[in-house]
């Protein structure tokens, strides 16, 4: 049978990982947010034709290249970031010979759900 995804996860490995992927997952909020700050006051000084200077103009790259840094880490790993805000995520799986997603959403005490590839968040079961 051919898998779509190279990499599989056990319930156990997607476990260890849960500190890691927290970390990254609140540095990518932390991010996120001062990305769309520098957004917001972008549009509102550039309609005066306000000139950034090099210091803001520096912090918002260090924060695009943060912030790819960060998802870069996931997609080596194959784990799939569904929202970043609820710190929901997929960890490819085998569940009974069938390809499938362990799904933890940040709230979780650990991986405690599963789901079909195209069911989603909504088609989540215990495991």
């Amino acid at each position: 049978m051919a898998f779509q995804f190279s990499k599989h996860y056990t319930v156990e490995q997607a476990r260890k990982l849960l500190p890691q992927l927290k970390n990254w997952l609140n540095q990518l909020v932390e991010v996120r947010c001062e990305i769309e700050d520098f957004d917001q006051r972008h549009r509102s000084l550039n309609e005066s034709f306000f000139d950034f200077g090099s210091s803001m103009v520096n912090r918002w790259v260090e924060n695009l290249a943060k912030r790819n840094d960060l998802l870069v880490e996931f997609q080596k790993k194959e784990i799939q970031i569904k929202d970043i805000e609820r710190g929901l995520i997929d960890f490819p799986a085998v569940i009974g010979g069938k390809e499938v997603f362990l799904c933890w959403e940040k709230d979780d005490q650990g991986i405690e759900f599963w789901h079909d590839l195209d069911s989603g968040f909504p088609g989540r079961k215990p495991i």
